[in-house]
């Protein structure tokens, strides 16, 4: 089962002045959790807590995703400028992989993170660490596409911040519940007429 899916804008180069040199912090864009979380040391009767602790175990995601992003590229690149919706762009050979984070570090349990980096944003599920990474790592790469048709992320004023119902869409149809499906191509065909999208390919 896949226990969270994480969008996030890839931190660049820290800009010059005062700063501490250092490549500048990744930011979560869009996070979304699956299933009964694991029993954690927070309290569980405290609420409050658990999101702090489920945003704070995104967050981590999202910080080892930039790293292993970072490694595939040049030190002195630049994340690269967005391309307009109209100039459309390969996902075949676009970077990713998988890494595993041990228990405790930070979930209670260990997991397996599959990841995909287009342009400046990367895309990741959490799955637990017996799920198929095979099927992860397709499903992964059918969702990247349709998000980023569906929330524009590819041209001037994306809007993933301000529309997670049309990410939501997305993953309630190609990832429903957390369960990673076996789709075939009339499926996605359909569900890309329904929603109105036309992803990357």
């Amino acid at each position: 089962m896949v226990r969270a899916f994480v969008l996030l804008a890839l931190g660049g180069p820290a800009p010059p002045g005062p700063a501490p040199p250092g490549p500048a912090p990744c930011r979560v864009l869009y996070a979304r959790s699956f299933g009964t979380p694991p029993e954690t040391p927070a309290d569980p009767a405290d609420p409050a807590r658990q999101r702090l602790l489920r945003k704070e175990q995104l967050l981590a995601v999202a910080r080892q995703v930039t790293s292993h992003c970072q490694l595939l590229q040049p030190p002195s690149s630049l994340p690269p400028a967005p391309q307009p919706p109209e100039d459309p762009i390969s996902l075949q050979d676009a970077p990713g992989g998988l890494f595993h984070l041990p228990p405790g570090d930070p979930f209670p349990q260990g997991v397996t993170v599959a990841w995909l980096s287009v342009l400046a944003v990367a895309f990741a599920l959490v799955c637990d660490p017996r799920e198929n990474l095979s099927l992860a790592e397709m499903t992964l790469r059918r969702l990247a596409p349709r998000l980023l048709a569906a929330l524009r992320l590819l041209g001037p004023g994306a809007d993933a911040l301000l529309r997670p119902e049309a990410a939501d869409a997305v993953l309630d149809r190609i990832l429903p519940h957390g369960q990673m499906l076996f789709l075939n191509q009339a499926f996605l065909q359909a569900l890309d007429r329904e929603m109105g999208i036309k992803p990357a390919r």
